[in-house]
């Protein structure tokens, strides 16, 4: 026991230091893209807040924890400061990618494949004035409410870690062409409407253009059903392995196209057609699926269909291999289950950053509350990345069900969350007298202020009504 305490000591003195110089190494890069040397600054407290141990993060609390006297250098930094968040975004998707790309040389993971995993995440948000606000079904609540949808971009090393490297938000097509709607939530002049397939398109053309390269391109239903981002990974030789409604139509020779599920039923009824292959490892071990995989009328295209095997369930894969590569089922099986780390990301994002906790409305806000959480998420990705053989001392994984546990079943390596907690206590300063004092009185008398406007506000509806 003494040999496993004195090894977690250790490895959080080398995670604590490793995590420090990423999150320098990072500022540093992030730097021309501010106009002043104050909101690099203000930036770089906003993201010590970010991995601290609030419970929430919004204006309030990122400020108090800060040391400001009250949020309007916060609100500043997401509002009205000069910055290029765009730039300061494609800067965190070279950082994460270059991170985790070194974690896995230096590991050893040979053959390792590189996905890019697109996905959205929502948030619930109240109020009309809210850029991109819409009541809609949210994933996030479980039920219709009003919310936004930003579209995401995750880099995936398989074995070694995964970080999200590209957003953009969602913005439903009303907005954008009421100009005054348009104008008070601060949305860019000449912004279109692009549908969440054409949004993901222009996030891997910015990923491209950095020099970003994947094996596989991967997304579920909404992706894999949107014609215009298909036909742009096929134009650029991207590789991808897309999820597609049953539905979805095929052509398995000339004059001969099928739905997908009519497919199964005709020329997969033979369980010889099928095979048990593992989608990868999970958590808890192998996750076992039954495979088919079915040619078409096209040499670079196929379509692959898992099966769950105790439910039967069935989902289907659109995949395209550009020419001079093997369409070797093995790949585009590891590739379609490896689509499951961007759902982790943004629980991740969530938890340990306030992904979901921004308070802001107008859309740059948004867009840069978004960008600094990405920044955290990625300090503490690569750090974690770099550290995983380091700090892995579990013990051997059984080899059969019956196998008696070990005696000591050793340590797993350092997680993103457990970096972000050493991250947290390392960079935490003492604040000064009064300062809690001072916040509370802030608090309270603003509360005060904000309820005798909020009614008079609404002795001015009732005498509207009964006059």
């Amino acid at each position: 026991m003494r040999t496993n305490e004195s090894k977690a000591a250790a490895a959080a003195r080398i995670g604590a230091g490793h995590a420090l110089r990423e999150r320098a190494a990072l500022l540093e890069s992030l730097r021309s893209c501010f106009a002043r040397t104050q909101t690099w600054l203000h930036a770089a407290k906003y993201l010590s807040a970010l991995v601290s141990d609030l419970p929430k993060r919004n204006g309030w609390t990122i400020a108090e924890h800060t040391g400001d006297r009250a949020p309007d250098r916060t609100q500043r930094l997401l509002n009205r400061a000069v910055w290029d968040a765009p730039e300061a975004m494609s800067r965190i998707r070279r950082f994460a990618a270059d991170g985790l790309d070194q974690a896995a040389r230096r590991n050893r993971r040979k053959g390792a494949m590189t996905i890019g995993a697109l996905d959205e995440t929502g948030q619930e948000k109240q109020g009309p004035a809210t850029a991109g606000v819409k009541r809609q079904y949210m994933g996030c609540v479980g039920k219709v409410a009003n919310g936004i949808n930003t579209v995401h971009l995750s880099y995936v090393r398989e074995r070694a870690g995964h970080a999200l490297i590209g957003a953009r938000q969602w913005i439903p097509r009303e907005q954008i062409t009421d100009p005054e709607r348009s104008k008070a939530m601060g949305l860019p002049p000449g912004l279109d409407f692009h549908t969440k397939g054409e949004l993901a398109a222009q996030i891997l053309a910015d990923a491209f253009a950095d020099g970003v390269r994947f094996d596989f391109v991967c997304g579920d239903e909404v992706y894999g059903s949107c014609t215009g981002l298909r036909r742009f990974l096929e134009q650029h030789e991207q590789a991808h392995v897309l999820r597609v409604p049953s539905t979805f139509m095929i052509t398995l020779a000339p004059g001969l196209r099928l739905t997908c599920a009519q497919a199964v039923r005709r020329l997969l009824k033979d369980h010889r057609r099928w095979e048990v292959r593992s989608a990868g490892k999970g958590s808890k071990g192998e996750r076992w699926y039954a495979w088919a995989y079915l040619a078409t009328a096209s040499p670079r295209h196929h379509l692959l269909i898992r099966r769950h095997l105790k439910s039967g369930e069935l989902a289907f894969h659109w995949c395209y291999v550009p020419e001079g590569r093997p369409p070797a089922r093995t790949r585009l099986i590891r590739a379609a289950g490896l689509r499951w780390p961007v759902e982790e990301c943004f629980e991740l994002a969530k938890d340990c950053f306030g992904l979901d906790q921004c308070q802001a409305r107008l859309y740059t806000a948004i867009l840069r509350h978004l960008v600094l959480v990405m920044a955290a998420l990625a300090v503490c990705a690569v750090a974690a990345a770099k550290l995983r053989d380091r700090t892995d001392g579990r013990a051997c994984a059984p080899v059969s069900p019956c196998q008696a546990p070990p005696a000591d079943p050793g340590l797993i390596p350092l997680t993103v969350p457990a970096i972000k907690g050493l991250l947290a206590e390392a960079l935490h300063h003492p604040k000064p007298p009064g300062h809690t004092a001072r916040w509370l009185y802030w608090r309270r008398r603003h509360q005060a202020r904000s309820g005798w406007f909020h009614q008079r506000a609404r002795l001015k509806r009732d005498y509207a009504l009964v006059s």
